[in-house]
């Protein structure tokens, strides 16, 4: 059974002409408000005014700015205008709080930091600890050693290089 899949749904249907329904609406709210104003403005001021509004509503049905249209930009625009925003400010002067003097450890409680901080730098670093790890020779590249264990150099989106086991699951 085959089903069809829509294709260009971000395009909007053209309604009205070559124009989609909110082009349309926009163009059709900017030429019904300059018809009123045609009965109540002086025929000079009334042009003027006519070519802002029209100008306005032609820029908010044709014109996007980063693909969005610009209603959107508009928006966002008014919103941060008129969300209240937080400032932080920390004074430059603020005097220094006090050091509190480090207390006599015990061996017991010395040794257990020095295991605890090397801990997390077995599980954090990438580095291999001198005297204690090896490191990894680049000469595991070399496929002729075990046919099922490969390693090979990799990548990273940072650009460093690693060296990572290749797995195939076939």
């Amino acid at each position: 059974m085959q089903f069809q899949v829509p294709q260009f749904i971000e395009t909007e249907d053209k309604i009205v002409g070559s124009l989609t329904l909110k082009q349309f609406l926009y163009l059709a709210a900017g030429g019904g408000l300059c018809f009123l104003l045609f009965f109540f403005l002086n025929f000079v001021l009334w042009l003027m005014v006519a070519m802002v509004i029209m100008t306005v509503a032609a820029s908010f049905a044709f014109i996007k700015i980063n693909g969005r249209p610009l209603t959107m930009a508009a928006m966002g625009a008014l919103s941060f205008y008129w969300k209240p925003r937080l400032y932080l400010w920390q004074r430059e002067g603020e005097a220094q709080k006090p050091a509190i003097p480090a207390m006599a450890e015990t061996k017991a409680e010395r040794a257990k930091s020095l295991l605890d901080n090397l801990w997390e730098q077995l599980k954090t670093n990438k580095e291999p600890l001198p005297k204690r790890e090896k490191v990894i020779q680049p000469s595991l590249l070399d496929r002729t050693k075990s046919s099922k264990e490969r390693f090979e150099m990799m990548r990273k989106i940072t650009g460093e290089r690693e060296i990572a086991r290749r797995v195939d699951y076939r």
